[in-house]
This record gives C-alpha cells, structure tokens and sequence, in this order.
C-alpha cells in the first residue's frame, strides 16, 4: 500500500467521523484510530438535513484571548475557499451580517466543494482564514458575534 493511499483513507475518516479503520490487502494488513476531536460536531454526529457547519463554543481565538461571538469551524479537511469563483467577491466579510443558513465558505476535500453554512445569524466579527489555506478537521474558520 502506498503513502498516498493511506493518506486518502486518514481524510475520509476525518471528513466521516471515524474513529477506528482495518484494512486488510494481500501484501498485509492496516490498521488506522484517532481520538474524536472533543466539543465539535462532525459529519456521522449531524442529523440529517442540516447543512456542513460544525460548531463550537466559544473559545480563545479573538483579541485579548476572549471571543466576541461563537465560532464556526471546519467540518472537514480540505482547501477552503472564501469566494465562489477565483476573482468574485467573498461570500461574506468582516462586517457583513449574516443569517443562519447563509453560505461563508466553500471547504474543497477529495474533488468535492462543500459548503459551509452559518449556524449563527450576526455579524461576521472575524475570519480567521485565507483563501487556499489548508484547514484541518474542527479548524477555526470566522467568529460570529
């Protein structure tokens, strides 16, 4: 098996919520586990119908080790996107409103855009990402206040 392949199979247990994978191929046997990350909904733990924001209580990511708001975070691992196109305006500011439902960004993992929807109607306080980076399971993305 190659690095790549075990790669593939770390990033859909992350964007799945698995904890625990064995794999079993002719030159051998895999065996992957990870811990859950802790406070943080992921994909298996939402009902179905909600949209892929995962949510987080507040914790320290603003100014003075305080948040002004709640913190929407990344569902998954993947690239994230803050624009629908490359060159079109973000989805959303710092400053601008936002409703509940509302799409912020798009995270990008194996081929597949996925948006990621306010759980929160307020302002955007902070985005605490850039377009392109590489973001982690249960990343911070934007403070809503």
């Amino acid at each position: 098996m190659k690095v790549e392949e075990i790669k593939e199979l770390m990033r859909a247990m992350t964007e799945t919520g698995m904890t625990a994978l064995e794999y079993e191929f002719p030159d051998g046997r895999l065996s992957l586990k990870r811990e859950a990350a802790a406070g943080v909904s992921g994909p298996a733990e939402r009902p179905a119908g909600e949209g892929l924001a995962a949510e987080k209580e507040p914790e320290t990511v603003g100014e003075h080790g305080k948040t002004a708001g709640q913190v929407v975070v990344s569902p998954l691992v993947g690239t994230v996107y803050l624009a629908p196109a490359e060159g079109e305006a973000p989805f959303v500011q710092e400053g601008d409103g936002v409703k509940k439902g509302q799409v912020l960004a798009i995270v990008e993992a194996m081929k597949l855009m996925n948006e990621i929807e306010s759980e929160y109607a307020g302002e955007v306080v902070r985005v605490l990402v850039e377009n392109g980076q590489t973001v982690e399971y249960g990343q911070p993305l934007f403070e809503i206040r």
